[in-house]
Formats: structure tokens, C-alpha cells, sequence
């Protein structure tokens, strides 16, 4: 499964909702992290289809962004029926992501 947009108009449907473990990526095309972990997220998109994976611009959604408390990024947060279960700032490795999971 590819990577979803996530937007405010979305979030309830493909989050919230999800019947699926879902990790949400909150980046910005200004971030240097965020474009260095950008392929080990899609990586991880392709390879688990037992999950979802959702990408949120902060620049484009801002009230996700404070919805979550997000003051910075790359921020992963894991959503288990529509709800966080983990969490993790910053660039990290994609055995550190799957243990998020």
C-alpha cells in the first residue's frame, strides 16, 4: 500500500476510523530530516500492508499539526483506534520505526 495524503478532510475516514494500525508522518518540504526519512517511510508503506501510513504537511495542515501538539518534525505517531499509542521525534533509522510499531 502506498502512502496516503492525510488532510483535515480525510483524518476521520482513513484515521480515525482505520480498522488498521496507522503511523503518521509529519514533515514540511523545508525539513532536512523529514526529506532524509521521506523514503524509509514509503519503504515501509510498500512493504506492510497490515498497516497505513499517512503523510501530514504541517505547512498545508496546520490543525492537525496543533491537534497532535506537533512543535517538531519529522514526528511519527502511531494510532491504534483512533487513538496515539506511540510516538517519536526526529530522523531514525527503519528498524526504529518498526519497533514504533
Amino acid at each position: 500500500m502506498s502512502e496516503i495524503k492525510i488532510t483535515v478532510d480525510n483524518f476521520e475516514s482513513e484515521v480515525l476510523k482505520s480498522d488498521k494500525l496507522v503511523l503518521l508522518d509529519f514533515w514540511a518540504t523545508w525539513c532536512g530530516p523529514c526529506m532524509m526519512i521521506a523514503p524509509v517511510i514509503e519503504e515501509i508503506a510498500e512493504e506492510r500492508t497490515d498497516i497505513k501510513v499517512g503523510k501530514i504537511n504541517v505547512d498545508e495542515e496546520p490543525a492537525l499539526a496543533a491537534q497532535f501538539g506537533i512543535d517538531s518534525i519529522p514526528t511519527l505517531v502511531v494510532m491504534k483506534d483512533g487513538k496515539p499509542v506511540n510516538a517519536a521525534m526526529g530522523y531514525m533509522p527503519k528498524d526504529k520505526i518498526h519497533a514504533l510499531l
